[in-house]
């Protein structure tokens, strides 16, 4: 397994035709549906465009881990509404560049603004209802909303 997964979270509407049957029959949708690969693991690739979360840990069977990821992923709607990548780093060992540029230890998950800055540090599992909290309160995603909803009228 790479040491380094990502994940990028997409709508509905891009992954959903892409999926069996059994996935259409079914009340909620499958992670599947909604979380996708991307093409790069490079912050600078997400500048502008996204707004990254990074959750690192010493092994992919870290309890926390584990919880953090099941936790974004129980609403990844709410998380593709706010422009959210999820990274994912398990292996220690191999010194990659989000390694060498957040420098974690142990669990960690980290929230990257748009413009880059690291806004939110934390040592546990966050839910998807704190995140958004601190998204909604940055000044770049309070003008998104305020547009979207200009657009709308």
């Amino acid at each position: 397994m790479k040491p380094l997964l990502s994940f990028v979270i997409a709508t509905l509407f891009i992954a959903g035709p892409a999926f069996s049957q059994e996935s259409e029959t079914s009340e909620e949708p499958s992670v599947w549906e909604v979380i996708s690969m991307p093409d790069s693991d490079n912050l600078s690739d997400f500048l502008w465009q996204s707004r990254p979360i990074v959750v690192f840990a010493d092994s992919e069977n870290d309890p926390r881990f584990e919880q953090q990821l099941a936790l974004l992923q129980e609403q990844a709607d709410a998380l593709a509404e706010r422009d959210v990548v999820i990274l994912t780093d398990t292996d220690p060992s191999v010194t990659s560049d989000l390694r060498k540029k957040l420098r974690p230890r142990g669990f960690m998950m980290v929230l990257i603004g748009k413009d880059g800055g690291i806004k939110l540090r934390k040592a546990s599992p966050w839910d998807v209802r704190e995140v958004s909290r601190v998204i909604d309160k940055m000044p770049m995603r309070q003008r998104e909303v305020r547009e979207r909803r200009t657009a709308e009228e």
